[in-house]
């Protein structure tokens, strides 16, 4: 019940985007099409549960006892770096036109703030090797959520008449903080 609740706690309560305002870079940039935006967001599943499980291993097992927790910092982005190298060869080999599509987003994995966020937050709450885990995805799957719903609202906003003042960035900045209010919702389920 406990890995439960972390799961559904981190896909809505504690949404990276919605409640903590991190990755918002690949969040605007890349939620212009539905196909592109759930390309990113299993980017960035298959690179936060890796990255959960790694980073959760290399704390405790390496830094911990060789007393270089202080480290921790170089030591997840070292770890993420890696595994978005992997991802992007991965994505450039099966799907090109993907890989065309999410540009330069895909490399920025790396310094998108939601993933060492999730690494961060796993260490500090003290959690074990299946909670990080369990709460690593789910923030993943949150994140992915996000960015395909925003994406498929942006689609929609393209159809319609929006005036001038409002076209482009002001009105995705209005949706954004729009649907951050209705994750707001959730913070009393859990």
């Amino acid at each position: 019940m406990d890995l439960f609740v972390t799961l559904m706690a981190a896909i809505f309560v504690n949404n990276f985007i919605f409640s903590k305002f991190l990755g918002i870079c690949p969040f605007l940039g890349v939620s212009k099409k539905v196909e592109t935006a759930a390309g990113m967001g299993i980017a960035v599943i298959f690179v936060i549960a890796l990255a959960s499980a790694a980073t959760w291993l290399v704390y405790n097992y390496v830094l911990v006892p060789l007393d270089l927790s202080y480290l921790y910092n170089i030591a997840f982005i070292l770890i993420i770096a890696s595994l978005v190298q992997f991802v992007e060869m991965f994505i450039k080999k099966s799907s090109p036109s993907l890989y065309q599509a999410l540009g330069v987003y895909l490399p920025l994995i790396t310094t998108n703030c939601a993933v060492l966020g999730v690494t961060v937050t796993n260490m500090e709450s003290g959690f074990g090797f299946i909670k990080s885990l369990v709460n690593g995805v789910g923030a993943a799957v949150g994140f992915a959520l996000a960015i395909i719903l925003f994406a498929g609202v942006r689609e929609r906003l393209e159809k319609c008449p929006i005036p001038k003042p409002f076209q482009g960035f002001p009105i995705t900045l209005i949706t954004a903080g729009l649907m951050s209010i209705a994750f707001l919702g959730f913070s009393g389920m859990l």
